[in-house]
C-alpha cells in the first residue's frame, strides 16, 4: 500500500554548504539519506516529495556543522499480509515466477503459481501447469494475494511472497476464463 507519510528527523548541515540555499541542502541531504531505505513500521521510501518546515540551527562545539529539526513527506511503500496486489511477471526461474509490484519484486513459488502440478520449461523459459497446459511467462500480468513480507531494517529491498492459488487471482487470462465459466 502507497503511503505519503509526514516524518520528523534532524538534518546535519556540515558547513562547506552553508553558502547554498537551506531548503535544497536539506533536501539533498534527506534524499541521499532516506531514498530507497526500508523500515519494517514504515515500509520502503520511495522518495521525499518536500520539505515542510526547517527550524533554525544548532551549532555543536567541536563540530561545526548546523543541525536542524525538520519535518518533510515521503511517499512509502508498505506491502501489507493479504493485500491483492496486479503486477507483471519479470523473471521465470525453476522454483517460481518473479512478479515486479511497482518499487520491489514479490516471488510466487511454484506452489502457489495454480492448482496444477506445475512443470518448468528452461528453454521456453514457462511455467505450465501439467492438466490445465496453462502457462505463465515473462510478461504475463497478473493478480495476486501477499502472503508474507519480510522488510528488513536499511536493506535496500525487503522479501514479499505471493499466492495465485485462490479464485479471483492468477495470470489474467485465467481469471477472464473462469468468470466466463461462471456466466455459462
Amino acid at each position: 500500500m502507497y503511503k505519503l507519510l509526514t516524518i520528523e528527523d534532524t538534518v546535519r548541515v556540515p558547513p562547506n554548504r552553508f553558502s547554498e540555499k537551506l531548503e535544497d541542502v536539506v533536501l539533498d541531504i534527506l534524499k541521499k539519506s532516506y531514498g530507497g531505505v526500508t523500515d519494517k513500521d514504515v515500509g520502503m521510501v520511495l522518495v521525499i516529495t518536500k520539505v515542510l518546515d526547517i527550524s533554525i540551527g544548532r551549532v555543536i562545539m567541536g563540530d561545526g556543522a548546523s543541525y536542524h529539526d525538520v519535518t518533510f513527506e515521503a511517499l512509502v511503500y508498505k506491502p501489507e499480509i493479504n493485500e491483492i496486489v496486479f503486477g507483471e511477471v519479470v523473471e521465470i526461474v525453476e522454483f517460481g515466477a518473479f512478479v515486479r509490484l511497482g518499487p520491489v519484486d514479490g516471488l510466487v513459488h511454484v506452489s502457489q503459481v495454480m492448482n496444477d502440478f506445475v512443470g518448468y520449461d528452461k528453454k521456453k523459459g514457462v511455467l505450465y501447469g501439467k492438466e490445465s497446459k496453462r502457462t505463465l511467462k515473462e510478461g504475463d500480468k497478473v493478480r495476486a494475494r501477499i502472503v508474507t513480507v519480510s522488510l528488513k531494517r536499511g536493506a535496500k529491498a525487503g522479501k514479499i511472497g505471493l499466492t495465485m492459488r485462490q479464485p479471483g487471482l492468477g495470470k489474467l487470462e485465467w481469471i477472464e476464463e473462469a468468470e466466463k465459466e461462471a456466466k455459462a
